[in-house]
């Protein structure tokens, strides 16, 4: 069978550790991703050295695209949260690529999860599926902490919401978060999400915790945590990931109830399918559905974690082609 590759298109998803492209091409109404490299952030010294890097080594350059970064995008230009990287729109078009958009590294994945094939996604609990004419919602704990939603209007339209989400405050839900809270406001006087459920949040929580218990922790990589609490889940690293999992459970609940995501809600990052297991068996789901009086809502909102390794890009390729046509 001939296959027409009528556009190439260049997709990107820059986090503050890891940078990742493909080439995006349309074929029957759904993305194909060829030609995937990641590398490093700190292996380029220039946000556009590493896109010129990825695109020399194409066979067929790319003649636009959609990079999702890690970061609010501001008239066309990005200043990473997590990483010096910055560029602009208009510097990615030097490249040959016109036209080329940047958006938030959230944005692709509201697009992208309900593309995901069912056996690339872990349920934690609720329903198989939710209301198909409702907003989903799109979250997770990485080098950061990302937001974002998919709205729908009930009528086949969508349109995906990016935010700031992680930059919310931190919502404690008991007398042992009231604490952390109050520990880590000596640091950082306003606490928000990404302060603790995130890679270096997971560390500020176990100092946290070990300051509550009177124990000293020496550990420095979150890391460290993570594989001791996976190996030994009574250990006090296991209390720290017990205690990162049900937050993120209570965020989420608070999540789907500010952006209506009866259709679903969605785990994204790169913390959540390395300690699946676990998550499933944490208080994830209940601290979710803990809702007070809106718990019967809750209860029928489906949560998943994406396992898919190329979500972001399969939604960076939905916006991309949704531009070009």
């Amino acid at each position: 069978m001939t296959i027409a590759w009528d556009k190439t298109l260049l997709v990107g998803d820059v986090g503050g550790t890891n940078a990742r492209f493909a080439i995006a091409h349309m074929i029957q109404g759904k993305p194909v991703l060829e030609h995937h490299q990641s590398f490093p952030a700190s292996e380029h010294p220039t946000f556009l050295g590493g896109v010129k890097a990825f695109i020399d080594g194409c066979d067929v350059k790319p003649t636009g695209g959609v990079i999702a970064v890690a970061g609010p995008v501001t008239d066309g230009e990005i200043d990473l949260t997590n990483s010096p990287w910055r560029v602009s729109e208009a510097e990615l078009e030097t490249l040959g690529m016109k036209p080329v958009r940047l958006i938030n590294d959230f944005e692709p994945l509201a697009w992208g999860a309900p593309v995901v094939p069912a056996d690339q996604l872990a349920s934690l609990g609720g329903p198989e599926e939710g209301d198909p004419d409702s907003a989903i919602a799109v979250l997770g704990p990485g080098t950061g902490f990302g937001v974002s939603a998919l709205v729908r209007d009930g009528r086949g339209g969508e349109m995906a919401m990016p935010s700031e989400g992680g930059h919310a405050c931190f919502p404690p839900g008991d007398a042992v978060e009231d604490e952390i809270l109050r520990i880590l406001r000596r640091r950082y006087d306003r606490v928000s999400i990404e302060r603790l459920i995130c890679g270096p949040g997971l560390l500020n929580m176990h100092r946290a915790l070990a300051e509550i218990d009177g124990r000293e922790t020496h550990i420095e990589d979150p890391a460290e945590i993570t594989e001791t609490a996976l190996a030994n889940p009574n250990s006090p690293c296991g209390a720290t990931l017990a205690r990162f999992c049900a937050i993120l459970g209570a965020v989420a609940g608070d999540i789907a109830l500010t952006t209506g995501a009866r259709g679903g809600v969605y785990i994204a990052g790169g913390i959540a399918p390395r300690i699946l297991p676990f998550l499933k068996a944490s208080p994830f789901r209940e601290r979710f559905e803990r809702k007070g009086r809106f718990a019967d809502y809750m209860k029928a909102i489906p949560t998943n974690v994406i396992l898919h390794k190329h979500a972001a890009l399969l939604g960076a390729a939905r916006v991309a082609f949704a531009q070009a046509e």
